[in-house]
């Protein structure tokens, strides 16, 4: 009994340790290694690992261990699943993930048909759910980011750089993860253009810095980074006070902290920077596409989503163009109503009265 126990426990380990025996936990993590050699990220491929390793216990726990076994109601049934799964808050999970882990599955059977492990890739036609889409949850306006800009103390080194981090987050729109793999080489200061080698899905892009920006991280390259790069300097952009290279978290943490001391309660840290450039850019009238150059999008869809924030441009346009959106002689209270004004009770060209009890006067 206690042998069957220990067996059926290592059965359902979501990825097994010793030989393949082509089982398709086994064939997983050849998946996943293909993902890497095709030059997707490591992040991707521990996104996808995630992913799968939820699918894989369940299968487990149903005795489904070969990719044989999974056919399209399976795949119905774990789609069922996701959408009941509680996590140990008692919270479900989004919409978002919910898809992420069906695109997951997609991958990974379509990798086993075109492996010649499977002849028929069984997610190939799940409807996925269709979640709204979202806005940014927030963004800031041009003086509340000059304030945040000018927390940093420049008499300190570590103030320096903290104002050089900020001034390219504000100015590029980078991704905490791409800002933290940035090296001395990906920086070209007299074109003022950096190179981000490591964006979302191992794209790469060349984003125009800015004068600004430049100016602050000249200063912090001259000034700064001398005092704090340590003897094995391994050529990061920027660097912790031990000289060593920043990781997303430590990043997160320098803007919350510049966030609090300039006095804004919003929600968000490095993307907060994300969203307000793109907002900012089409308010002042740049090309979608353009915003999508900088933000690294592949579709052009997740950057129109920042076209219903910028609403600085439409009102301009709006006041602009629409006969009735100014108004010439403001009223003021209490003045009299001129004689020539009609009365209330007018009627309408169609004869009907339009009195202020008259019901249908309000219809449409």
């Amino acid at each position: 009994m206690t042998a069957r126990k220990t067996v059926k426990k290592s059965r359902r380990k979501a990825f097994p340790e010793g030989p393949s025996v082509r089982s398709l936990a086994a064939l997983s993590r050849v998946y996943l290694e293909a993902l890497l050699v095709r030059g997707l990220s490591q992040r991707t491929a521990d996104t996808r690992r995630k992913d799968l390793t939820l699918f894989l216990e369940w299968c487990h726990e149903r005795d489904l261990l070969f990719p044989q076994e999974i056919a399209r109601p399976i795949l119905e049934s774990f789609q069922r699943h996701l959408f009941h799964y509680r996590k140990r808050n008692g919270a479900p999970l989004t919409l978002e993930t919910q898809i992420r882990t069906l695109y997951s599955l997609r991958g990974l059977f379509g990798w086993l048909v075109k492996a010649g492990h499977m002849s028929a890739n069984p997610a190939s036609d799940l409807d996925l759910p269709k979640p709204p889409p979202r806005l940014p949850k927030a963004t800031m306006t041009i003086e509340e980011t000059e304030r945040v800009l000018a927390v940093p103390d420049l008499r300190d080194p570590l103030g320096i750089r903290d104002r050089a981090i900020l001034e390219l987050l504000y100015a590029t729109g980078i991704r905490r993860s791409e800002l933290s793999q940035l090296g001395l080489w990906d920086l070209t200061l007299p074109g003022g253009t950096l190179r981000i080698r490591h964006g979302k899905g191992g794209r790469q892009r060349i984003v125009p810095v800015g004068e600004r920006a430049a100016y602050y991280i000249g200063l912090y390259l001259d000034v700064a980074r001398p005092m704090l790069s340590a003897g094995d300097d391994r050529g990061a952009l920027f660097v912790t006070r031990t000289g060593g290279p920043f990781v997303p978290d430590a990043l997160s943490e320098l803007v919350r902290r510049c966030l609090k001391e300039a006095g804004l309660s919003s929600k968000g840290c490095c993307h907060l920077f994300r969203h307000t450039m793109a907002t900012l850019m089409l308010d002042g009238g740049a090309d979608v596409r353009y915003v999508q150059e900088m933000l690294g999008h592949q579709k052009l869809t997740s950057t129109q989503i920042y076209t219903h924030v910028a609403i600085g441009k439409l009102q301009r346009v709006h006041a602009a163009t629409h006969p009735g959106a100014r108004l010439s002689a403001e009223p003021k209270p209490g003045a009299a109503v001129p004689k020539d004004a009609a009365p209330t009770n007018a009627p309408r060209a169609d004869g009907v009265s339009c009195g202020p009890h008259d019901k249908r006067a309000f219809d449409v």
